[in-house]
């Protein structure tokens, strides 16, 4: 049996015979295109190709592209587990010409390799094509399809459009007949739906472009792109009808089922079957750089892994599952695609910690759901309202509530959610902010192709002398800049530095050769056209700059100079993290800025003291040590090979530079094996450690789920922040009349003090509140509102923070009943409510809460249904926002 690893290898071995290059597949957020979520097809990394604004060094490619449907217009996720087809990852098969070969060879190609190399039985296979397209039809005639099976198609199915203009051609698809023990009819009929007729390639022919007015030409260069899904083609090779019966999803099947004490084939196949994708596209998306997040990209991530984690849940685990399974897909798929292998700690690492808060919501959220169906006949659907009140009081999704609404097999109304969610639908419903990088403007291609990459010289060299190929100002081409003007200039060799790995670019002066008065200010450095294009962003301050001019380019040499310290100190925390933390820590951005650097790391954690201490000691050794950085130009396999860490998500060249910085203990000059940190790094470097100076952390914070973040700073600004640290600590010594570790232990002593003290006014308002002294009403008694004991009261002289244990008193003195209490606070409004727990399932503090604010001039609330508080800009309104409450109450 052919593995699906066998199809690919065979797949993109057939083509590389025929000329093509093995590309690698893409990142899955795509690099060259802000408009899509994630990559969706083979195309997407060769979009620019297609639109002629870039070239390479080839002009046929085939690949195995990884994507993801789960979110935007491609969205796949609600079909996953129940189909025999949908999958939010899936592995796109497919070869590109690039103004190359065309239809006479793009056809022949796909009949070879279907009937020879994958052995396809040819009287099974059918052919659509456009129905204009007669050419396409007589080569099908040509390579032995038969003409009653070379079907014309009139419809949008075999016509392709990159947009509504733009390039665009019609399709040919490739079906396979399964045989007549299956329903369902050829494409084109109106049995075409059924399963006996099944796509397994697309091939386009992009040969027109159209226009605004519907008018369309033919390209210039017409190519090919084509897509065959592997789980689909692997799933007909292995004579299966089904993709989840394929090898490696069978596997990762039989995987849920172990750690879920399961039958793979028994009532929870669908559970496994879900799960089984999921973990296929949460952790690809991990490894390619996107974390869990409540916007974006993270929240499609997010939604995906707490679909999965649910079908565990309704499987029966009790402990999280979802990263016990992450080796299995490892065993799978690392070998095509490596970045699984090395991501495979963070992965774990965020399933287990991303589950294991879930369950919290999950278990909260299904039994609130349960009593909400309870008593409502099974052909009502769910009120809208009751699903909004999930997802807004207690943090359940919305399609986990239709999730588990289909698996009762009942329905939900919609549209009455949607009314319930008003201004917050957006908010709530948005999967992607065009949060993608900025696609290169055609200009810079242009150049690009004109006069080629720009050379650095920097990494030898802060002063050279250059010509000025281009000028851009306001998105166009121009001859000269005057006195006074900015805009880009273009080099055919420059020192300075474009922004790049998280270095920010380098900033100096260009002096015209000719009269060396005439100079120009560089403020900052850009890479265009793909990154191989360096534009400086000038302004002219004295004479003019044009075209064609031979110019010296110095760049400004303390700035560089602190940028290059705090770059490869970055380097050295790296690895002290990744040595104190563990193997999971990876790089997840940073900033090497003249003034600081900021560096963000996977770890689900905040640091303790002790952990920042160790670090910052270990990172100042190794400054100390002042060993020789050094950097070798070698391939990405090989630097990999002797341990160099890359970037989840970066795309590296056919050569990468590797810097190396600092000896192990006793390891002599730092050879391959003996070096403290060993990365993959195309910025600039201090030549010796000790250039450093110092190394000082300034804070450690959250910056996203499962990152952490360190800012920090080197050199001379370092031992600023220590003196002002080390000053501050004196005049704290002063102040106090101790010195050294006593003046630690008189301030533990001092706050305890005031602890203390803040804790007896507190409770001292608390009881003047409760006796009814200065005209707090204490002695209030509770009243029956629909059936629930109610107290409220207005107080005053108590803050915000008082009023929970006030109310918490209160309801131990009711036993039953619901209170509600407002506080004066001078000039604002607070506002707390409690539920006795024997009534949380009938009344909620949230609602009561809520009802208030709105009357005491302020917005939203939130808590338990037990307690839950608020606030308001007056007090003034208190008797209305009671009777709000109350109205509650009543029902």
């Amino acid at each position: 049996m052919q593995t699906l690893n066998d199809i690919r290898s065979t797949f993109l071995s057939y083509f590389e015979k025929q000329g093509h290059e093995v590309v690698p597949s893409s990142p899955l957020v795509p690099r060259n295109d802000p408009t899509l979520l994630f990559a969706n097809s083979g195309m997407v990394q060769f979009k620019n190709l297609f639109t002629g604004v870039e070239r390479r060094d080839y002009t046929r490619a085939t690949t195995s592209q990884k994507c993801v449907r789960a979110g935007g217009k491609h969205n796949d996720l609600d079909n996953v587990g129940y189909t025999a087809r949908h999958h939010t990852f899936f592995e796109m098969l497919g070869n590109f010409s690039f103004g190359d070969y065309f239809k006479t060879e793009a056809i022949p190609f796909a009949y070879e390799l279907i009937t020879r190399d994958f052995g396809i039985d040819k009287n099974r296979l059918y052919a659509t094509v456009y129905h204009t397209d007669d050419e396409a039809f007589e080569i099908w005639k040509k390579v032995g399809v038969p003409e009653s099976r070379i079907i014309p198609i009139a419809t949008s199915d075999n016509f392709w459009q990159m947009g509504p203009t733009g390039p665009c051609g019609p399709c040919t698809e490739i079906f396979y007949d399964h045989g007549d023990h299956i329903w369902g009819g050829p494409p084109g009929s109106a049995e075409e739906d059924g399963d006996r007729f099944i796509e397994i390639w697309n091939i386009v022919f992009m040969q027109n472009e159209q226009f605004e007015d519907g008018s369309m030409r033919e390209l210039d260069m017409q190519s090919i792109d084509t897509g065959m899904g592997l789980e689909r083609i692997g799933a007909l090779l292995q004579g299966k009808h089904d993709n989840y019966d394929t090898d490696l999803m069978r596997a990762l099947i039989e995987a849920s089922a172990e750690v879920s004490s399961s039958d793979p084939d028994g009532p929870g196949k669908t559970h496994h079957r879900v799960i089984a994708d999921h973990l296929r596209s949460t952790s690809f998306l991990i490894a390619d750089g996107v974390m869990p997040s409540n916007d974006g990209r993270g929240y499609v991530l997010r939604r995906i892994m707490r679909r999965a984690m649910r079908h565990a849940h309704m499987l029966g685990a009790k402990d999280p599952i979802m990263y016990r399974l992450v080796p299995a897909l490892v065993r799978q798929m690392g070998a095509a695609y490596p970045e699984l292998g090395r991501a495979q700690p963070l992965i774990e690492d965020l399933l287990l910690g991303e589950e294991t808060k879930f369950k919290q919501t999950l278990d909260r959220g299904l039994k609130l759901l349960d009593d909400e169906l309870t008593g409502l006949p099974e052909d009502v659907a769910l009120p809208g309202e009751a699903a909004f009140k999930l997802y807004d009081t207690y943090g359940f999704p919305l399609d986990l509530t239709q999730d588990a609404l289909r698996e009762k097999g009942r329905t939900l109304d919609i549209e009455g959610f949607d009314a319930a969610m008003a201004e917050q639908k957006a908010k709530a419903r948005a999967a992607w902010s065009g949060t993608g990088e900025s696609a290169d403007l055609a200009i810079w291609f242009d150049l690009l192709e004109q006069h080629g990459g720009t050379d650095f010289l920097g990494y030898d060299t802060e002063i050279a002398e250059a010509q000025v190929l281009a000028l851009v100002k306001d998105g166009a081409l121009v001859s000269r800049l005057e006195a006074g003007e900015s805009g880009w200039v273009v080099l055919n060799q420059t020192p300075f530095y474009g922004e790049a790995g998280g270095q920010v670019g380098d900033t100096g002066y260009l002096r015209r050769l000719e009269n060396e008065e005439d100079r120009t200010r560089v403020t900052d450095t850009q890479r265009m056209g793909g990154g191989r294009l360096f534009a400086h962003l000038v302004e002219v301050e004295q004479g003019a700059l044009s075209k064609g001019e031979a110019v010296a380019a110095e760049v400004d040499h303390a700035r560089r100079g602190a940028i290059r310290a705090n770059h490869s100190a970055t380097h050295l925390l790296h690895e002290a993290l990744r040595r104190a933390l563990g193997d999971h820590v990876a790089q997840r951005g940073s900033l090497n800025a003249e003034g600081r650097l900021r560096f963000d790391f996977s770890h689900s954690k905040a640091l303790s003291a002790a952990e920042i201490g160790q670090v910052e000691r270990e990172v100042n050794d190794y400054i100390r040590q002042n060993s020789a950085v050094s950097t070798r130009i070698m391939s990405p396999d090989d630097a990999r090979a002797i341990g160099a860490q890359a970037l989840f998500g970066e795309k590296y060249g056919d050569e990468v530079r590797v810097v190396s910085m600092g000896a192990l203990p006793g390891s002599g000059k730092g050879a391959d094996g003996t070096t403290y940190s060993l990365e993959l790094c195309g910025g600039t470097h201090v030549q010796r450690t000790g250039d450093i100076g110092m190394f000082a952390v300034t804070s450690e914070t959250a910056s996203s789920a499962g990152v952490r973040r360190i800012e920090a700073l080197t050199g001379a600004p370092a031992m600023a922040a220590l003196r002002g640290r080390d000053q501050a600590l004196s005049e704290i010594e002063t102040m106090l009349k101790v010195g050294g570790a006593e003046a630690v232990a008189r301030v533990q002593a001092l706050l305890e003090e005031r602890r203390a003290l803040s804790n007896e006014l507190a409770q001292l308002r608390r009881d003047l509140a409760m006796s009814g002294g200065s005209g707090q009403g204490g002695g209030a008694a509770a009243r029956d509102v629909g059936g629930v004991p109610f107290l409220a009261q207005v107080l005053s002289g108590v803050s915000g923070k008082d009023l929970p244990p006030l109310i918490d008193d209160l309801k131990a003195k009711l036993g039953s009943g619901a209170v509600l209490l407002i506080a004066d606070t001078g000039g604002k409004a607070a506002v707390a409510a409690g539920v006795t727990q024997d009534l949380t399932g009938r009344v909620s503090a949230v609602d009561l809460v809520k009802a208030a604010v709105p009357e005491l001039g302020g917005k939203g609330g939130g808590g338990r249904p037990d307690m839950a508080q608020g606030g308001g800009a007056s007090a003034e309104n208190a008797e209305a926002a009671i009777a709000a409450a109350e109205k509650v109450l009543e029902g």
